[in-house]
């Protein structure tokens, strides 16, 4: 109403916008009005970028890229906008992330654990006369904050889960997952999806046998593994520093003793003792144990037989294609699948020699039609019998303990 009482005293419409601090044209916009103008939200308007909004995101997720190697690469995708509109959708995806990947990451009892190994360049160690480097394992629980560490002279496949297995001795269970950043001994393959990623076949067993789930951090977001992470600088700040040890075990003594201090103390963040902590994870039970030295890993043919020991020996058809744990012991062989026994066979003593149980073969003579001929069955070339499974429970008692 004062626009257009000034107006109708003569004021121009650009003196309107000096006056009010708006733009002449809404100033004659007003002054014409016969009502008070209603403001309206309306839609963000259509941007160039707006296809490429989802790839970049994707892009985004697998690496930190610049906005400079964003533009490059949409522009190989037809891309025709400016620099700047994707300079501005990067800054602000980028601070998006930053903020989610501060957020402390909490979990629930007996849900996570966290591992990582540390490199302690300027320690060795000496084994049967040979000077070797040092490294260390460490694993962390996500909600009591118990800490294990364990320090090795290598991080073999094998090595990694003996030192799983001795951690979960340590705090006297398994959570339910274990979070791993890009570790080969435990991904061989590591693609932007977990599902898609391929898995180390010995460690892939290792997590069935006892029941854990391996989880893979997303590349280059490290953050998710902090607590763990965290842990190996305050090995390195706290307990390597001034540290004398004559041995390796003498080495892991010592760093046994000080996992009991630091999940004795009351957690800086909690506020509370690992070690109280830990009474309300509730972890998975250790009920069996997995004899990494004496089990060897096996996929089952087509035609469902394994190799071991240049001969071939034959398992249920109904796990072809899958990996089997196989045992060997004096003169038997043990097959095993998520810790089921699926077949016995007495070892060969020839080479290149196929093993064969008829009933293994069970699944498929039914599929097949009647004139049919499998020829690893015809007579003469079943080798083996049903050999009873309480006869051989001292072979499950090596494997299981």
């Amino acid at each position: 109403m004062d626009i257009r009482s000034d107006r109708k005293k003569g004021m121009s419409y650009t003196e309107l916008g000096k006056k009010y601090n708006i733009d002449p044209r809404t100033a004659k916009r007003y002054a014409e009005s016969e009502t008070r103008p209603e403001y309206r939200l309306t839609g963000p308007k259509p941007s160039k970028l707006d296809p490429y909004k989802a790839q970049i995101d994707q892009w985004l997720e697998e690496a930190p890229y610049s906005a400079v190697r964003i533009l490059e690469k949409l522009k190989e995708q037809g891309f025709e906008g400016r620099y700047s509109i994707v300079k501005e959708y990067v800054r602000g995806k980028k601070m998006d992330f930053n903020e989610k990947a501060t957020v402390r990451f909490e979990t629930m009892p007996g849900q996570q654990g966290q591992v990582d190994w540390g490199f302690f360049e300027d320690h060795t160690v000496v084994e049967e006369g040979k000077t070797k480097k040092l490294y260390c394992f460490l694993m962390v629980l996500g909600y009591s904050r118990m800490r294990y560490i364990e320090f090795v002279t290598d991080m073999s496949t094998s090595t990694l889960i003996r030192c799983h297995q001795n951690a979960f001795r340590y705090f006297g269970g398994s959570p339910e997952e274990i979070l791993y950043d890009n570790m080969k001994q435990v991904v061989i393959k590591r693609l932007l999806k977990q599902e898609d990623s391929t898995l180390n076949r010995q460690f892939e067993d290792f997590a069935g046998f006892y029941g854990f789930k391996p989880v893979l951090c997303r590349p280059y977001r490290g953050q998710t593994k902090g607590k763990v992470e965290r842990t190996v600088q305050f090995v390195r700040d706290n307990f390597m520093v001034g540290i004398r040890y004559n041995s390796l075990a003498d080495l892991n003594g010592q760093a046994l003793a000080w996992c009991n201090k630091v999940n004795g103390k009351t957690h800086a963040t909690t506020n509370e003792v690992p070690f109280e902590r830990l009474k309300a994870e509730k972890l998975n039970p250790l009920t069996r144990e997995y004899i990494i030295d004496r089990v060897n890993l096996r996929r089952v043919q087509k035609d469902c037989l394994i190799s071991y020991g240049a001969s071939q020996y034959s398992v249920p058809a109904e796990y072809v294609g899958k990996d089997v744990a196989v045992v060997a012991m004096e003169h038997m062989l043990a097959v095993y699948y998520d810790g089921k026994q699926i077949a016995v066979h007495r070892i060969s003593g020839r080479k290149k020699e196929m093993v064969i149980q008829s009933q293994h073969y069970a699944e498929i003579r039914i599929k097949a039609r009647k004139d049919v001929k499998n020829p690893l069955l015809e007579q003469g070339m079943e080798m083996d019998g049903f050999c009873p499974i309480r006869d051989l429970s001292r072979y499950d008692e090596a494997l299981y303990g």
